[in-house]
């Protein structure tokens, strides 16, 4: 039996070049993916990095990446086709002066000259693959989960004035959820499905090195740890991972290489990280020199 192993490498080794560093699972998640063209649900906390999964996957193909953002009240109007309705009412008005008949006309403004597409159209109709981005899937209501299962099982949406739109290339589906809700079992049997945590230090600290090479790796690690010491606290929204990114910009502002030398200036710049007002009141200077001192 073949081991999957160098493949799993393989797909980090290429993510890491276009600076998504992955963990074995999701590099085997993604192996799955493209083995199986089956769309892939990411669940975790916001600011995990599920978002990024997508552009790095888009970015590794070279394909174009195409996203819906998912919010309550979404309709496949929104996500799927509109008609262009100014269009067709000039068009109508052209064709009545003409005299042609109501079957002409309807035939002539429900062509394809008068569609306007949307993320999903959009990607089943690209004549090269592309990466589709569900974004927040959670935030749609079930009426709009029910629309994306004949979507996400062919591949193929139906058009009521046009009949059945099938794919002219694959694309690569990636779902997102925060968890806000919980999400339909026959949604979930559609997908593959990996939970996108937090990293763990060692690699918290390979994605800051990644993104912003300029930084030591002893800052690095410094960061990281810290970053995980306060996740550990009572919060009420933990800090992503891009919230470590701008943490560690501040830090270049301030000058700071090395997190220990003045818990104070820490403090100060922890807007980056905690971003309401009762967690900025929980992490206060003594709890950031407490957490600080773990770090060394």
């Amino acid at each position: 039996m073949t081991s999957m192993f160098p493949v799993r490498h393989e797909i980090r080794e290429r993510l890491a070049a276009v600076g998504y560093i992955a963990d074995s699972d999701l590099a085997t998640a993604l192996w799955l993916m493209e083995l199986l063209n089956r769309p892939l649900l990411l669940e975790g906390e916001a600011g995990v990095g599920k978002t990024e999964v997508a552009k790095a996957l888009a970015a590794v193909h070279g394909y174009k990446l195409i996203r819906l953002q998912c919010y309550e009240g979404l309709d496949q109007n929104a996500a799927l086709y509109e008609w262009n309705y100014q269009r067709q009412i000039l068009a109508i008005k052209a064709h009545e002066q003409r005299a042609n008949s109501v079957a002409e006309i309807e035939e002539h403004i429900f062509s394809e000259a008068f569609l306007l597409e949307r993320p999903i159209l959009a990607a089943i109709r690209s004549e090269q693959p592309v990466v589709l981005l569900i974004d927040e899937v959670d935030r749609a209501d079930e009426e709009f989960e029910a629309f994306l299962l004949e979507f996400l099982s062919e591949y193929q949406v139906t058009i009521p004035e046009l009949g059945t739109v099938a794919a002219r290339s694959i694309p690569r589906v990636v779902l997102t959820s925060n968890g806000s809700r919980e999400i339909s079992d026959a949604l979930r049997r559609r997908c593959l499905y990996h939970y996108v945590d937090f990293p763990q230090p060692d690699r918290e600290a390979a994605i800051i090195r990644a993104r912003h090479p300029e930084v030591e790796a002893r800052l690095a690690i410094q960061v990281a740890r810290l970053l995980q010491a306060i996740r550990q606290e009572e919060l009420r929204k933990a800090p992503g991972v891009a919230e470590t990114l701008d943490f560690v910009v501040a830090l270049s502002g301030l000058g700071e290489g090395d997190l220990t030398r003045d818990p104070d200036a820490i403090h100060e710049i922890l807007t980056t990280l905690l971003k309401t007002r009762e967690d900025q009141s929980r992490i206060t200077r003594k709890v950031v020199a407490r957490l600080v001192a773990k770090v060394a």
